[in-house]
């Protein structure tokens, strides 16, 4: 059961609906309205092709331009809203962005590195302790959800997570390798973004070892789950194995794969995978690390490797849209993509003798595991695919831009979800809706739009991977969790900021 400042709600995993960063009150809603008449205004009209570059410099914007630049705190949700908070994993995201900003020179190095500085600073400086409502953290890791003002724990609903702290993590250690220069800011940028990877606890974390455990709150102390396979959090476990400090034991790792049988199989006559319905858990792991060609213990077993999992996973994914089994509006070959996303309202709908039970944010997909869709599609979704089916990934890009441009594209990219089929009257969580096109969110999400930015990159350069791939912490963590072959073979890893060769699109399925 996961707790946050809108209630509690059971989902597949620990993230949660949040609105933006703003000041309390009046301020905060009149500035969130002008932001959305902006967004309105700015429009893009739907009948050009969409650039990759374009896009994938919009998205880079929302971590720029909508950061708190005196902590690096990026909003949840954007528009701003009267809650002012940030996401610790879409800071993440953000730590990650800004490199990939001074490699395609939207900012300069200066910039980028003054903005991690004064993220990591932020972070390093912050307290960390028992209290309810006076620290930042606890034992190495974060509230999932901070004050974007002042930086402390949101309220009393929200936990320290584990995970959040992991994506959080990541980009820390993207910028420890990347930032390699001489000056004292580089180095100052190496030395905080060890230290805190260093003081993360994970033995702490372990209350029910060798599994880790997904949070804890100091009311109601460790939550009572643990991370195991298959979802998002294979790139935790390699963090806490590839701890210099305060390392797991490799059999947390088989621990963690132990559970894949419950999700092994085929899902509309595709190929047979680990399922995880929301395509977010085939994604985020791979954001950061490549594993193309490498292979632990269950994967060898199977001649797969995990890259070639989660591109399954999407084509079944995409197969379910085609099939459109709900018999839901605009769902095909080229509109399709469900993950944890905003939505409409919770409401239910009768209609011709049949029920549909619409949904705020949650936790939507489509894979072996199990089905859970009201007819919200997140473009971040098959966006975010687009290292493992390249083809079809572009076709969705360029057909949700093309027929509903004009309502989901906008200052930031894409906006957050759609749903054609929702045209009810009735009050909203967030957004409007066109008649006769159906509902259409006005707000941008932290973690749908870090996805986005990190796979292009990925796709187009395999900047990120190759920047990972030298991380002494990442090459240990997989290593000790039994993997083997490919890129974790060479002698040599290959340095930050290498060549931008393409990246092959071999083996990817279309």
């Amino acid at each position: 059961m996961i707790r946050h400042p809108r209630g509690t709600r059971l989902l597949f995993v620990l993230f949660a609906l949040v609105a933006g960063f703003g000041a309390p009150g009046a301020i905060a809603q009149d500035m969130s309205s002008r932001a959305i008449d902006r967004s309105a205004a700015n429009a893009v009209p739907s009948s050009r092709p969409l650039a990759l570059d374009e896009l994938e410099h919009r998205t880079f914007d929302f971590f720029w331009k909508t950061a708190n630049p005196a902590n690096g705190l990026v909003p949840d949700h954007w528009p701003l809203g009267r809650e002012p908070f940030a996401s610790i994993a879409a800071v993440g995201f953000a730590l990650t962005a800004y490199p990939i900003g001074i490699e395609r020179g939207w900012i300069t190095r200066q910039q980028g590195r003054e903005r991690v500085l004064a993220t990591l600073r932020f972070f390093a400086r912050a307290p960390q302790g028992e209290s309810e409502d006076d620290d930042t953290g606890y034992h190495g890791f974060f509230y999932h959800f901070l004050d974007m003002r002042h930086g402390l724990r949101y309220n009393r609903s929200v936990e320290v997570s584990t995970i959040d702290t992991t994506l959080l993590m990541a980009g820390v250690l993207f910028d420890e390798t990347y930032f390699d220069g001489g000056n004292p800011q580089e180095r100052e940028i190496r030395d905080l973004a060890d230290q805190l990877y260093r003081g993360m606890d994970w033995n702490w974390a372990q209350v029910r070892p060798p599994r880790i455990g997904m949070g804890w709150t100091p009311g109601g102390k460790f939550i009572p789950h643990d991370w195991e396979g298959y979802d998002e959090a294979m790139i935790l476990y390699v963090l806490a194995l590839g701890s210099p400090t305060h390392p797991v034991d490799p059999d947390a790792w088989q621990a963690w794969a132990s559970t894949y049988g419950r999700s092994w199989g085929s899902f509309m006559g595709g190929r047979p995978h680990i399922g995880f319905a929301p395509l977010f858990g085939h994604q985020y792991s791979h954001c950061w690390i490549d594993f193309r060609g490498i292979r632990d213990e269950w994967m060898r077993g199977r001649d797969l490797d995990y890259f070639e999992n989660s591109a399954r996973a999407t084509i079944g994914q995409r197969a379910y849209a085609i099939a459109n089994p709900l018999h839901f509006k605009g769902y095909g070959a080229d509109v399709w993509g469900l993950t944890a996303s905003n939505g409409p309202a919770d409401v239910t709908w009768e209609h011709d003798g049949t029920r549909t039970i619409f949904h705020g944010y949650t936790a939507r997909g489509a894979d072996v595991d199990r089905v859970f869709d009201d007819g919200t599609i997140a473009p971040t979704a098959a966006i975010s695919s687009i290292v493992f089916t390249p083809a079809v990934s572009q076709r969705a890009m360029q057909a949700m831009y093309r027929r509903y441009g004009a309502w989901l594209y906008s200052d930031y990219g894409f906006k957050d979800a759609f749903n054609p089929s929702f045209e009810l009257k009735t009050p909203l969580r967030s957004g409007r809706v066109v008649p006769g096109q159906g509902w259409f969110d006005n707000e941008y999400l932290g973690i749908d739009q870090g996805p986005i930015l990190l796979m292009i990159e990925n796709y187009r350069s395999g900047f990120v991977w190759k920047v990972m791939r030298s991380n002494p912490y990442i090459r240990k963590g997989l290593q000790r969790a039994g993997f083997t072959g490919g890129w974790l073979q060479e002698t040599d890893a290959p340095s930050a900021g290498a060549d931008r060769a393409p990246v092959s699109a071999a083996g990817a399925r279309q």
